[in-house]
């Protein structure tokens, strides 16, 4: 990444080779992944001992639509900044539980690397139709009219 920055990112994933590709695809970006979590409890325990910057979340895990639970807390408790991964959409509630964005899986290296500068320095996917293309959805750009978006 241009800006230099390296995260220390957590990745909330019971779909090991999703984890792995994705794990592989943020270290080729420069980050360093603390570690990976496939259920609820794991993933907030290693949250609290790991210090992660940014968690990717899947939504369904080993012990279920957990989570939005988990996103809740990191974000709450942990001042963890976290992003959506899933392809349950619609699972997202209206307050997106404290998350910054969603990738769409099946994701794309672009989306991924799109939330992640979008992360460390705040930089808005842009150009034509970029809404309609992309794989990575920034919150703070949907009003609740269009989080339809989203799906």
């Amino acid at each position: 990444m241009s800006s230099g920055k390296s995260l220390r990112i957590l990745v909330v994933e019971d779909e090991i080779l999703i984890a792995l590709e994705l794990e592989s695809l943020l270290q080729e970006a420069g980050h360093d992944v603390v570690g990976v979590a496939t259920s609820c409890d794991e993933a907030l325990a290693m949250a609290r001992d790991l210090a992660p910057d940014l968690a990717f979340v899947d939504i369904h895990l080993t012990d279920g639509p957990t989570g939005v639970d988990v996103c809740r807390h990191l974000t709450s408790q942990l001042g963890v900044t976290t992003l959506f991964m899933t392809a349950n959409a619609k699972r997202i509630p209206e307050d997106f539980a404290g998350a910054c964005g969603v990738i769409a899986k099946p994701y794309t290296e672009r989306g991924v690397r799109e939330a992640l500068a979008y992360v460390i320095v705040g930089q808005k996917p842009h150009g034509a139709g970029a809404a309609q293309t992309m794989t990575f959805v920034p919150f703070e750009a949907l009003s609740r009219e269009d989080s339809s978006q989203v799906s």
